[in-house]
Parts: structure tokens; C-alpha cells; sequence
């Protein structure tokens, strides 16, 4: 079993910056992908960024390209997602995910946080 907890999560002006952060604990070894993704009012969630642990080779979705990073430190279990250049449209909650396949897919990843906010504002 495998427990994901983001933080960072918060309220920001637009082209204001957040790191967040996605702690895994428990069965870290059945974690060979990790990812990002967010939900917005009255939309679905959507793949933003995804890692492979092994060598940290980086996706990204079209929208975030050029302004979000998401790295790891294998040492710490720990994956975050550096936001620079926030808009309003990225006003969501964001989850982290995990599991042994990646990909932009969420059916792909076995486990995933409670989610944090990140919220903003014009």
C-alpha cells in the first residue's frame, strides 16, 4: 500500500509562482511513475505533468508547457511541481498520483492524494 499527501497548495495572484509537493509513503517500491493532475469546477481532471521515477524523464500537458516543472528527489519519496507564471484558468485542485505504469491517463496510476488547492486570482 502506497499513502501520496500534497502541500503547497494556495492562494496566488496571476504570474505569481507555487511549488507543490506530493510525499509517498508505505510500499514506495511499487512506484516506478508519478504524475499531476488537476480538476477545475465543473470539469474533469486532467493530466498537467508525469515523471518516470527510474531516470526522471519528463510529459507534460500542452497547457503548462514553459511555465511548470515537475522533478523528484528519490530520496526524500517526494515529487513536486514547480508552478511559475500562474493564470486564473489553473485555479483547481491538484492531485498527485503514483503507480508502476505512467502515462497522461488516469486509469493509469494505482494511487493518488487527497488533493491540495491552488486558487488564482486576476
Amino acid at each position: 500500500q502506497v499513502q501520496l499527501v500534497e502541500s503547497g497548495g494556495g492562494l496566488v495572484q496571476a504570474g505569481g509562482s507555487l511549488r507543490l509537493a506530493c510525499a509517498a509513503s508505505g510500499r514506495t517500491f511499487s512506484i516506478y511513475n508519478g504524475g499531476w493532475f488537476r480538476q477545475a469546477p465543473g470539469k474533469e481532471r486532467e493530466f498537467v505533468a508525469g515523471i518516470r521515477w527510474i531516470d526522471g524523464a519528463t510529459t507534460y500537458a500542452d497547457s503548462v508547457k514553459g511555465r511548470f516543472t515537475i522533478f523528484r528527489d528519490s530520496a526524500k519519496n517526494t515529487a513536486y511541481l514547480r508552478m511559475n507564471s500562474l493564470k486564473p484558468e489553473d485555479t483547481a485542485v491538484y492531485y498527485c498520483a503514483a503507480g508502476r505504469d505512467g502515462g497522461t491517463g488516469g486509469n493509469s496510476y494505482n494511487y493518488w492524494g487527497q488533493g491540495t488547492q491552488v486558487t488564482v486570482s486576476s
